[in-house]
């Protein structure tokens, strides 16, 4: 875990959903293969012959643009995929219920952050996929806040989800933590907003996160 300007007091707890509030590798692999195989079907190609275009795609921009990488939402639309068919492609594929699992221990982690903080959820899947994720996990009652691909109809990273996150849970950006599990898609951008954020390695280091808000965490500047 790794932390960056962290305000005091933190108001607003922002949180990224795939690869942060669970960690499960198969099901975030379905997500790209299910949606690159998609593509591969319109544009008339294979599922290999898709998956290497659209790596070589994120390799070449990654070199353009210093080594941060482009999320599969800005892929597709490099391709041709607008975000209103990539929102209706990902409600068709994603299901969560075949892989996600109720997680009593991110409830608990949940239920100690709400009594100090606002918490939200900021997501490049749709809301409809969101709200489906958090119900398997249990913890759909600690988000009355869910920013989807929907909601502003761009993909992380954008600044355009976290401030309207801020804006509904009526924080401040300053006072807000943007959590994720991928520095250029989760952080970069709130961090250039004044947030703090919080680099995680999946679920595990979120059920530290009360520690930490409370002061009995030692993490990396």
């Amino acid at each position: 875990m790794t932390c960056y300007n962290l305000p005091t007091p933190i108001s607003a707890l922002l949180f990224d959903m795939d690869g942060t509030l669970y960690t499960h590798d198969e099901y975030l692999k379905s997500h790209i293969d299910g949606m690159i195989r998609r593509l591969g079907q319109v544009r008339g190609k294979s599922f290999e012959t898709m998956r290497d275009a659209v790596e070589a795609y994120q390799d070449t921009w990654a070199r353009e643009h210093g080594g941060r990488k482009c999320s599969l939402g800005n892929s597709l639309e490099a391709f041709g995929i607008s975000v209103e068919e990539s929102v209706r492609w990902r409600e068709e594929l994603i299901d969560p219920g075949a892989y996600i699992r109720e997680d009593r221990e991110l409830q608990k982690t949940l239920g100690i952050l709400a009594d100090t903080c606002a918490l939200a959820v900021i997501t490049n899947n749709p809301v409809l996929v969101a709200k489906k994720t958090l119900a398997c996990l249990g913890v759909a009652d600690y988000f009355p806040v869910i920013i989807g691909l929907d909601t502003c109809w761009v993909s992380k990273p954008h600044t355009a989800p976290f401030i309207k996150a801020a804006e509904m849970l009526s924080v401040p950006p300053a006072a807000c933590v943007s959590i994720g599990d991928r520095y250029d898609i989760d952080l970069l951008l709130p961090l250039e907003l004044g947030m703090g954020g919080i680099l995680v390695s999946g679920v595990e280091d979120v059920y530290e996160l009360p520690r930490l808000i409370h002061g009995d965490f030692s993490c990396n500047p």
